[in-house]
């Protein structure tokens, strides 16, 4: 099993080098030409949601993005150290509006990488979050003498 592992400041302008050195790396673990885009636009989106809760949170740990080659699949995990409550629970003081706005932002692309990414697991907890993706990969085409 081959992991690369990528950490960056939670700023948007990382969010593209993820996504190039994520779809760099399942190309080279045998994950399907044709599902690249995909790879590129979730962990694209996996990305800016962990920046955005850095960011909205006042953390200052970087984003993790682990890129992971088993055999027969490739997994992306993208991690972040926002704490989350349980539903419902509200920080004192927090105002209603902002957290039902972010709330709602990050449903959305909850709903985005699901949409792009058959298999995909979402955990959430009092230290942060992870989403891992996973693509089925080929293995490569045996070379004739």
């Amino acid at each position: 099993m081959a992991t690369v592992e990528l950490r960056f400041s939670a700023l948007p302008e990382h969010v593209r080098t993820a996504r190039l050195v994520a779809a760099a790396v399942a190309r080279r673990a045998g994950v399907d030409e044709a599902v690249l885009d995909e790879v590129r636009l979730a962990v694209g989106e996996a990305c800016t949601r962990a920046v955005g809760l850095h960011q909205s949170g006042g953390i200052t740990a970087p984003v993790k993005v682990l890129l992971i080659e088993e055999e027969k699949q490739f997994s992306i995990e993208v991690g972040d150290e926002a704490p989350r409550s349980a539903p419902g629970d509200r920080a004192p003081g927090a105002a209603g509006g902002d957290l039902d706005a972010e709330t709602e932002e990050d449903e959305m692309g909850l709903a985005v990488i699901s949409g792009l990414v058959d298999d995909v697991e979402v955990t959430a907890g009092e230290h942060g979050g992870l989403i891992r993706m996973t693509w089925p990969t080929t293995p490569p085409a045996a070379v004739l003498p």
